[in-house]
């Protein structure tokens, strides 16, 4: 039975938000309009990706409570948002690759949910690191995919150079920390995402700006270049744990703030740990130390008697 435009649209726009944990089509809308701040083609991409996914998890008659939730459009907004980016968003090949990856990640990410329920574990963005890691190495053996794309431009080798971070760069990186969740480096893009957040859950909004701080300040002790600091590269995977441990999957309270603060500071580390190792192949780092990262501290928490899973 068909369903009104209405509630498919409202099913979208809550995919897009899943993206930070926030089942509200309100944060969808904000972050369309961070995506067509970025440019006119990201946020078709990502309107794409989520419809096509949503839709796809509807035809294999996927839980109903999951797709209304958004929880089955947000991998492949991931997954659409990437191609654009790192192939290419004015090419039919990178049209057609985010359209087979939205199906594709809906399938991974059923595969990976009936093996992780297991342990009473998420998927997180797993789904998509997956599809989005397959599709970038693969791509330049595949010339109408590859030739002239736009990929090699981002996160394909540890960024260098100063360490000493200016006041601009400083705040700059603060809200690129959100953007770049969706692979935007502008600060103003960043902001929109993160009023989004806020639409949502003023907690959550705070959880983000104390993962963008945490990021910051492991990646600036650490000596990591000021110049990928500024552009979020270094915290943006800090903000997704952080939301991850204290309030989505672990009670929000002393205890998980805390938590928050630790596992924010692990997936900074490994952000460059994991872009030096995806470098040699030509791959990219997506939100791998977020995945990695937030699977350990949130299985590790029936050890932990002063930490609740939600």
């Amino acid at each position: 039975m068909p369903i009104p435009p209405y509630r498919f649209l409202t099913e979208v726009l809550k995919g897009q938000g899943q993206v930070t944990f926030m089942p509200s089509a309100l944060t969808g809308l904000f972050f369309a309009a961070a995506l067509f701040a970025a440019g006119w083609e990201y946020g078709l991409y990502g309107l794409l990706g989520t419809a096509v996914g949503t839709a796809t998890a509807r035809l294999l008659g996927v839980d109903r409570g999951r797709v209304a939730d958004g929880l089955e459009g947000f991998n492949a907004c991931l997954v659409s948002t990437g191609c654009a980016v790192f192939l290419g968003a004015d090419r039919i090949s990178s049209v057609l690759m985010a359209l087979g990856g939205a199906v594709v990640v809906t399938v991974v990410t059923a595969a990976l949910a009936n093996v992780l329920a297991s342990w009473n574990l998420p998927t997180f963005t797993l789904p998509f690191c997956l599809v989005a890691s397959a599709t970038t190495m693969a791509a330049p053996g595949f010339h109408r995919v590859w030739e002239g794309a736009a990929g090699t431009t981002a996160l394909t080798r540890p960024a260098t150079g100063a360490t000493s971070l200016s006041w601009t760069q400083l705040w700059h990186a603060f809200f690129a920390d959100i953007g770049q969740i969706f692979f935007m480096p502008q600060w103003y893009v960043g902001l929109l995402f993160l009023l989004g957040i806020f639409a949502a859950s003023r907690s959550a909004g705070l959880v983000a700006c104390l993962g963008s701080a945490v990021g910051i300040a492991t990646a600036w002790a650490l000596g990591s270049p000021a110049d990928g600091i500024a552009q979020g590269l270094m915290g943006y995977n800090a903000v997704l744990t952080a939301m991850a441990v204290c309030g989505v999957f672990i009670v929000a309270d002393r205890w998980s703030l805390g938590y928050a603060v630790a596992a924010g500071a692990a997936a900074t580390a490994l952000t460059a740990a994991v872009t030096s190792f995806f470098a040699p192949s030509g791959g990219h780092t997506f939100t791998w130390p977020f995945v990695l990262t937030s699977l350990v501290f949130v299985a590790a928490v029936p050890s932990f008697p002063r930490l609740r899973r939600v």
